[in-house]
């Protein structure tokens, strides 16, 4: 039912110091209780909850002012935003997905619209079979964890933050998720980049 509460597996206590080992260790682990929060919700209250997220990113947000949109393929519960491309495209718009083409290095977007062939990607993701380089001037971004400074707890790979900091012209960056995920903070570390903007189901 709607009114069912989010599972809440524990989460670990604060870091120990904010040094970097002591943060990375203290991510590792609320990385994981967040994901199982994540995939430990009900899938019907999940979608509803995700159609919720979305509602609140297109009145949050007019897409429409980018004429190329990075958005991500969603996996392990994330907020599906396929629909929200698709509209973007019979705007007139580009849509781009991440596709990791080195490790630890910044991603490529690479042009995508519903129906294209698609490969197999890093972690089994997804991602256009023929690389068309696009250069997005927004990006919807997944969240596993966020704070009320914007800063997001992805998956730990670091690539975003990479590509965002390397980009020629920064992209205006909005954090999608679950309200699940939130924290008090997620100890930010130089390499971290905040998000221009979050959302989630949350009250808006």
């Amino acid at each position: 039912m709607e009114g069912s509460p989010i599972p809440t597996p524990e989460l670990p206590a604060p870091p120990a110091s904010a040094d970097w080992p002591s943060v990375r260790a203290w991510r590792v682990r609320t990385r994981q209780a967040l994901i199982g929060r994540r995939l430990g919700l009900d899938g019907a209250l999940r979608s509803t909850r995700g159609e919720r997220a979305r509602q609140h990113l297109l009145e949050a947000v007019d897409l429409s002012r980018f004429a190329t949109l990075g958005v991500y393929w969603p996996v392990r519960g994330e907020i599906d935003v396929l629909a929200i491309a698709a509209a973007h495209l019979a705007r007139g718009g580009r849509v781009a997905l991440p596709v990791v083409v080195r490790p630890f290095a910044p991603v490529e977007f690479w042009s995508w619209r519903p129906g294209i062939p698609m490969s197999r990607g890093v972690w089994n993701i997804p991602i256009p079979a023929q690389r068309e380089v696009l250069v997005p001037e927004g990006l919807i971004v997944p969240l596993v964890g966020f704070d009320a400074r914007r800063y997001r707890l992805g998956y730990g790979g670091g690539y975003y933050d990479r590509t965002i900091a390397a980009a020629a012209e920064r992209p205006w960056c909005v954090g999608l998720g679950f309200e699940a995920g939130r924290l008090e903070s997620i100890f930010p570390q130089p390499h971290d980049v905040p998000m221009d903007l979050i959302v989630t189901d949350g009250v808006h």
